[in-house]
């Protein structure tokens, strides 16, 4: 394992993952200019609930701005990762985003069905696909963006689309110098975390050495909480690696629990605990008690404190190192970080019986 052989990442990464992370930044603000621009032809005064329908890739932007918001949103805002909608998503007073990049998810196609049945109002975010076709359909208002990689490698743009929507109706207070900072201070942390920087001194490479062979626990609480999943997501796809995550205050009072046994699995595995200064004190507390619970159980621990000095800006740099850390971790693995053919295939096998 050579994180510093350049040539040897390069023929793994044929297909220019690392191309995709090293361009959050731009991301970020191309999203949020396309955000702003797109036609939206009502305003959030009849708003009163939001939902985003959305999976994998696509869905970690929507708990992003979720975590973002939740002290700022003035109306409830939920997630929905499965086919349909709930049942109190009905009528106009109900916002219902999709978020898909290929436009082909079926899950999110489901929920436009059921918003369409409903009354609901309803936005598309997409690159094209059954989604683009069916919002033109429908006269659906959408936020067509241009990405030619995988889902989870839009992530910048599900995000500020959405951070731009919600701006623009008046749900949450105007994000953008909380914007600036986060896009200038990924650029700042950049050249730490990227490729050409020597594992000696680059810490994403240094912790993707820790992490190999390894089973790894992402713990996080309050605004990292959507962080921890996006570290658990890209330990699977891009190093092909096993990963969950983990939320505090819930995990002490249930996974705690469940540290004595298989006792022979503690000396195999990792628990990573995330924190900024925006954590909660109680549950930066818990983040200390917990991880020497872990210690005492026999694993290995390590923390990422998360820089910047606003919440979103937080979020992201964590978010960048996990990026940066999980495709170390793929090019030490051996594995090409972009390729998911069991995901494919599995698509194929569920398109197959339908």
């Amino acid at each position: 394992m050579n994180l510093d052989d350049l040539d040897h990442m390069r023929a793994l990464d044929a297909r220019g993952m690392l191309d995709a992370i090293d361009n959050l930044p731009q991301q970020l603000s191309n999203g949020w200019m396309l955000g702003m621009q797109t036609d939206l032809p009502f305003g959030g005064d009849a708003v009163r609930q939001v939902v985003i329908a959305g999976m994998g890739g696509s869905a970690i932007g929507a708990d992003l701005l979720a975590g973002y918001a939740a002290p700022l949103c003035s109306v409830p805002l939920v997630v929905h990762r499965n086919y349909d909608l709930p049942a109190w998503a009905s009528g106009d007073h109900t916002l219902v985003i999709l978020s898909s990049k290929s436009g082909n998810t079926e899950e999110t196609l489901s929920a436009l069905r059921v918003a369409q049945q409903r009354g609901c109002r309803v936005l598309a975010v997409t690159t094209g696909g059954a989604l683009a076709e069916q919002a033109r359909a429908l006269e659906i208002p959408s936020f067509p963006f241009r990405f030619e990689g995988q889902p989870r490698a839009a992530v910048g743009y599900s995000f500020s689309i959405l951070l731009a929507i919600l701006a623009r109706l008046g749900l949450i207070p105007d994000p953008l110098s909380e914007l600036d900072e986060t896009t200038a201070l990924l650029r700042q942390l950049q050249p730490g975390l990227s490729a050409g920087t020597p594992v000696f001194r680059n810490p994403a490479k240094r912790m993707a050495g820790q992490l190999m062979g390894r089973w790894v626990v992402v713990f996080a609480s309050d605004a990292l909480e959507p962080v921890a999943r996006r570290w658990k997501g890209q330990i699977n796809e891009l190093a092909k690696a096993w990963a969950q995550f983990e939320f505090l205050p819930e995990a002490d009072h249930n996974t705690l629990a469940g540290l004595m046994n298989p006792d022979s699995l503690q000396s195999h595995m990792m628990a990573l605990f995330l924190r900024s200064e925006s954590t909660h004190l109680r549950n930066l507390l818990r983040l200390d008690l917990t991880r020497e619970a872990c210690m005492v159980s026999g694993m290995t621990t390590d923390f990422y404190d998360a820089p910047g000095s606003s919440r979103m800006a937080q979020m992201w740099s964590a978010l960048q190192f996990g990026d940066y850390m999980a495709y170390y971790l793929a090019i030490a693995y051996g594995a090409d970080p972009t390729e998911v053919d069991i995901l494919e295939q599995f698509k194929q096998a569920l398109e197959a019986d339908s």
